[in-house]
């Protein structure tokens, strides 16, 4: 009895912890974000390469919304700011546009998007599980109301 317990007891030791990191691993998604425009070196990421990055979190955001309640998530992925610049985006740009896989665009100023990030996660979960109709990534801005945000966004076009 005693050498079936300790059997099993390696391997839960051994099981557990690849059961845990299997939660966190990054899910396989075909995504890739450009960054194009007025940069000296237009980016393109995939899904994957965005998930390797350093994150920002972004907690308690109010998402103003312009139909149903008001909620209030945190979200966490890429700083905008450092996109820009590894992209080599000028510091005097005026605004970026913003393309969603859908086609639908939007032009966002310069201001609105200090303390943007491409979010990757919502509440700690990858968007991709937490929300699949709004990923795998969202452009967020934590000051402007969410119909300002963008869902499964493909392209930020640097404007001059």
């Amino acid at each position: 009895m005693l050498k079936s317990t300790k059997k099993f007891t390696w391997i839960l030791l051994f099981v557990i912890p690849l059961l845990l990191s299997a939660c966190n691993s990054v899910p396989n998604v075909d995504w890739t974000l450009k960054i194009s425009g007025e940069v000296t070196n237009p980016l393109t990421l995939s899904y994957a390469d965005l998930a390797a990055m350093d994150f920002v979190s972004l907690d308690d955001v109010l998402m103003e919304k312009s139909r149903g309640e008001d909620e209030v998530r945190s979200f966490s992925g890429v700083d905008l700011a450092t996109l820009l610049e590894e992209a080599g985006a000028p510091a005097d740009y005026s605004t970026l546009t913003a393309i969603a896989a859908d086609g639908y665009a939007i032009e966002i100023s310069k201001d609105e998007a200090v303390n943007g990030i491409v979010a990757i996660k919502q509440g700690g979960a990858w968007i991709t599980e937490a929300d699949p109709d709004a990923g795998p990534i969202r452009l967020v801005f934590p000051t402007t109301p969410a119909n300002r945000w963008v869902f499964q966004i493909t392209e930020i076009i640097v404007n001059p």
